[in-house]
């Protein structure tokens, strides 16, 4: 899984169109039309890893974006690793995902209320398991990032590698959306507590910020609201780090 850096496109998902959010908070979304042909494009545009998010899903506990989800692997053909998160709850989803072609699944509440369904998932298909520690003022946060839980990202991150975790997703919700430019020393204190890859996300404005992640130790950094606004495009953001 990433053996060089990686820069992987969003596709965050709500009521069946791709949408980007501003600090993860319903109401500030600025809609960019079909996951599908968004996910096209940006194969089209040489990405090797898909990031799917049904928003939906994770605001609601629930997976609602199933049907766009279903497109986006039609449209892939697996060309490109998928991963997804939003909504899945339980072991036995996650499952039907993999089984499914979902590359990897992204946890956050779930892992949080229930740490070993990381390690039940990873016992079927081993290293598919991506932790979303998505962390507000140094706190991970979940259930759409509106509940704290009192966990230290690091800390949270070391005990889920135990636990057979492959990656862990790390977002700041601080600058998640707002373009404003990404924070290196928690990725960075992240990194140093985990031997799996940590992928960073929010706040990515320029490519200089591509290649701080890169910097900071990330295997990967996922970008939504700096490429659907044409800040640069994503061929530049591939080519940055070299």
């Amino acid at each position: 899984m990433f053996e060089e850096y990686e820069v992987i496109p969003a596709v965050d998902m709500q009521d069946g169109e791709v949408v980007q959010l501003v600090q993860g908070e319903r109401g500030t979304e600025k809609r960019y039309g079909e996951p599908a042909a968004a996910a096209r494009r940006w194969i089209e545009a040489g990405a090797r890893t898909l990031h799917l998010v049904d928003l939906d899903g994770a605001f609601e506990g629930e997976r609602k974006n199933a049907p766009a989800v279903e497109a986006v692997l039609d449209a892939t053909d697996d060309e490109v690793a998928v991963q997804l998160g939003g909504g899945i709850r339980t072991a036995e989803d996650a499952i039907e995902l993999l089984d499914r072609g979902v590359d990897r699944v992204i946890l956050g509440t779930a892992a949080v209320e229930t740490p070993e369904i990381v390690r039940e998932i990873s016992a079927e298909y081993k290293g598919s398991v991506m932790v979303s520690l998505d962390a507000k003022g140094g706190e991970v946060v979940v259930s759409g990032w509106t509940e704290g839980t009192g966990l230290d990202p690091a800390e949270a991150a070391a005990r889920y590698e135990e636990l057979g975790a492959g990656a862990i997703l790390f977002t700041n919700v601080d600058v998640e959306g707002r373009l404003e430019g990404v924070k290196r020393g928690p990725v960075e204190r992240l990194v140093e507590a985990v031997s799996i890859p940590v992928v960073a996300s929010g706040g990515v404005a320029s490519l200089d910020d591509v290649r701080a992640l890169k910097e900071a130790g990330a295997g990967a950094v996922v970008i939504g609201t700096a490429l659907y606004e044409g800040r640069f495009t994503l061929e530049d953001a591939i080519d940055a780090p070299a």
